[in-house]
């Protein structure tokens, strides 16, 4: 099911049966001479739409222009750069339309900066944005004093339930710290030019590895199909189970 192509019929049994509302958080960086830019992007949107033929969920469209930062290419590698704070109101609006919608499951899925789960710019403009929007739509739909009140008074019983409001929406990576252990992770390395291959073929030209010396792409050179395969079916089965 794609978000784009919705109605308000679905719309409605989206809302009703809870179905998982899932975003692909991507970027537009430089890979090296041999990977697309929209690398980042197109793991993410490749998981989600494989994961879309095994789980019901709703494929939300992805969003790509981000904080991905100049760490690893100046501005004329092709690399776009949206500072934090913009990329923080913009997400806003988006997150507080989605629940104004009445679409409260909310998953955002990132392939970017994201080893070992730690929490980069990016992701923590995804995670403070969907809090603010969350506790704004609060605020505007229960009112002021709406945690205090006496409906909230079994909150901390609730905090790991799907009535927890701060739970609407998930920040989470592709892969797991697991999944990263019981396979790897880099940029535009073994790891990331094999699931890339894995899932969109023509997004890695590994004959163009050459081109350009990069210290971070020199392991791309044995990156193949059967790893990139591996790394799907594994990421695919923690998405899986961490997207209800």
């Amino acid at each position: 099911m794609q978000l784009n192509y919705c109605f308000p019929l679905e719309l409605e049994r989206i809302r009703k049966e809870n179905i998982p509302v899932v975003i692909a958080g991507g970027t537009v960086e430089y890979h090296g001479p041999h990977c697309c830019l929209g690398c980042d992007t197109l793991v993410a949107q490749g998981l989600i739409e494989k994961l879309a033929q095994i789980k019901e969920i709703c494929v939300a469209p992805y969003i790509c222009y981000s904080p991905s930062s100049y760490a690893v290419a100046d501005e004329k590698s092709g690399t776009v750069h949206v500072e934090e704070d913009a990329f923080e109101a913009y997400l806003y609006y988006i997150f507080f339309s989605l629940l104004s919608s009445g679409l409260h499951n909310i998953y955002v899925v990132i392939h970017h900066q994201f080893e070992q789960e730690s929490l980069m710019p990016m992701t923590l403009s995804y995670m403070k944005a969907a809090k603010r929007a969350t506790m704004k739509y609060l605020e505007n739909t229960l009112g002021r004093g709406w945690w205090g009140s006496e409906k909230y008074s079994n909150y901390y019983d609730q905090l790991e339930g799907a009535d927890n409001p701060f739970g609407w929406i998930k920040v989470i990576p592709t892969m797991s710290t697991n999944v990263q252990n019981a396979t790897g992770y880099d940029h535009a390395g073994k790891y990331e030019c094999s699931i890339l291959m894995s899932l969109y073929p023509d997004a890695v030209k590994l004959e163009r590895l050459g081109d350009i010396n990069h210290w971070f792409t020199k392991s791309a050179a044995d990156a193949n199909t059967q790893l990139g395969d591996k790394m799907v079916e594994l990421s695919l089965e923690y998405l899986a189970e961490t997207i209800k």
